[in-house]
């Protein structure tokens, strides 16, 4: 038995956004935000949307719902914001817009993060899911979570989830 996902017959780009939820972050300090957009090109996929947002539920819910509106969009990976601090508020405000959950998503992100941070990764509140047809991540802000997120879990099922959605899962 293997957990490699079943290769892509052929390569599809897929049109994604990124949302870097931080109060301090800039496109120049944003180093979370670069490494998704550079793993995302990398394997032939599309950014057409990238956005800073301070870490308000009402900015992230109205940037989620904008997005919803995007035709050619199909993914939305958002980062930061995700633990329990304050001012970490884009579980809570991403969660409550979400039509259907992954929730294995969560619990294999924090079962990896576990491996290489030990029981902190239980403040964790990585969620994926559906929105308006889109596949939503959203995933913790440090560098080290991003790349554990987009390579073991999103990239590798990123095609498989999108046609999904558009086939209705035929």
């Amino acid at each position: 038995m293997t957990n490699i996902p079943h290769p892509d017959s052929q390569p599809v780009t897929v049109h994604c956004a990124i949302v870097t939820i931080s109060d301090t972050r800039t496109p120049e300090t944003d180093r979370s935000g670069q490494l998704i957009q550079g793993l995302l090109t990398q394997n032939s996929h599309a950014v057409v949307d990238y956005t800073i947002l301070p870490d308000e539920p009402a900015l992230i819910q109205g940037h989620l719902v904008a997005l919803g509106q995007h035709p050619e969009l199909e993914a939305v990976i958002f980062n930061g914001g995700t633990g329990i601090a304050p001012r970490d508020t884009t579980y809570d405000a991403i969660a409550l817009l979400l039509e259907k959950t992954l929730p294995g998503f969560g619990e294999i992100f924090r079962a990896l993060s576990y491996q290489e941070i030990g029981s902190r990764a239980i403040a964790s509140r990585a969620i994926a899911g559906l929105y308006q047809s889109k596949l939503i991540f959203s995933i913790p802000g440090s560098s080290g979570a991003v790349k554990l997120a987009l390579q073991q879990l999103i990239l590798p099922e990123l095609i498989h989830l999108t046609q999904q959605v558009k086939s209705g899962g035929h």
